[in-house]
């Protein structure tokens, strides 16, 4: 490998490890992200919506922006609607809760640690 003036390395590219993954920069066998992780953290502060666009005037509560992924985020809004005493289910990394349970959800999502802040109308 040839050396530059000051001794360091002059490597530009090397396909000995191969593919690489994007989070952790490691070979894809030995990738420390996982699959249980979210795509993106983002701010670190959760988001409640309220919607009712295509939902024939029904409002629903979105919440975007949980750190959690997988299991854990399924586990977490069986646990919001059953405090909300409604149904909801989980849309990728949204959480739709049946209802404008906004407040509500807040309140319980700050007694768990969360930064939570009400967005939109």
């Amino acid at each position: 490998m040839p050396r530059h003036r000051d001794g360091n390395t002059r490597l530009v590219y090397s396909t000995d490890g191969g593919k690489l993954c994007p989070q952790c920069h490691r070979p894809v066998a030995e990738c420390a992200c996982g699959r249980d992780r979210p795509a993106a953290v983002g701010d670190g502060i959760v988001r409640l919506h309220r919607e009712s666009k295509g939902r024939g005037g029904k409002a629903v509560t979105l919440i975007k922006g949980l750190p959690l992924a997988g299991k854990e985020l399924k586990a977490l809004a069986r646990e919001l609607k059953v405090k909300c005493g409604v149904g909801g289910s989980v849309q990728g990394d949204v959480v739709e809760i049946q209802g404008d349970q906004r407040d509500l959800i807040k309140a319980e999502l700050e007694k768990r640690g969360f930064q939570v802040k009400i967005a939109g109308g």
